[in-house]
């Protein structure tokens, strides 16, 4: 769930990577739990990433770049991977919404791995990893009985690539649009939350009820909804 605040918080500039490999049974993308130790999104199913440090910041003023060698660093210390900044395609973009207790401008990455490099996660602040299909990784967080949950980005995410039968199916589609800029308007709801994106009818006002498209996440009682009506 969404940790909220009634304080004015930063917004600190974060890289994701998804990583994708094509297997027998179709493409799959990996992800990494965080340690249950860890106070931000502890026990959450996500992509490796995090914060850009100081050292990712080689050209100043040029937040994509700081975000790419972000990107190519945490993939490496999360998942003993090492990636190159021609492997990244720019996918989409976050903006942890006002209102949470800590916020984040993510530039969200795919990559797709095409050597036999093994997942070497530290143990630390990632406890496990796991190779999934985005739509077995959907399948699973709707089963009642299947503790398996995820933060609305790595959600909408895994819906995103889930319709490509291979890696470079995704790679071309991702690579010839525009990135999705996703800065979400938060309304509570009854049993949850609605992420409103830009292009809802609802967006600009915060009016869950407002008539016209719908581009939006819901979270109600843990369960995600992600609907997209835009052209």
């Amino acid at each position: 769930m969404i940790e909220t605040s009634d304080e004015v918080t930063p917004v600190y500039p974060a890289a994701t990577v998804i990583l994708m490999r094509d297997a027998p049974t179709g493409p799959e993308v990996l992800l990494v739990q965080r340690s249950t130790a860890v106070r931000h999104m502890g026990g959450q199913w996500v992509f490796p990433g995090g914060r850009v440090d100081p050292a990712d910041i080689t050209v100043p003023g040029d937040d994509y770049r700081s975000a790419v060698n972000a990107a190519i660093r945490e993939t490496q210390e999360e998942a003993g991977l090492v990636i190159t900044e021609d492997q990244l395609e720019y996918l989409s973009h976050w903006t942890t919404p006002e209102g949470a207790k800590k916020r984040f401008s993510t530039w969200f990455f795919l990559a797709v791995l095409e050597d036999d490099q093994e997942v070497q996660v530290d143990g630390g602040e990632i406890a496990l990893h796991r190779w999934v299909s985005p739509a077995t990784a959907l399948a699973e967080i709707d089963d009642p009985d299947n503790p398996f949950n995820l933060m609305p980005p790595t959600f909408v995410s895994l819906v995103d690539l889930a319709s490509h039968l291979d890696c470079n199916a995704a790679r071309c589609v991702v690579r010839e649009r525009q990135a999705m800029i996703y800065a979400p308007n938060m309304v509570f709801i009854d049993g949850g939350i609605c992420f409103l994106y830009e292009g809802d009818a609802g967006y600009a006002s915060g009016d869950e009820q407002a008539t016209g498209p719908r581009h939006r996440t819901y979270m109600v009682n843990q369960k995600l909804q992600y609907i997209c009506e835009l052209n």
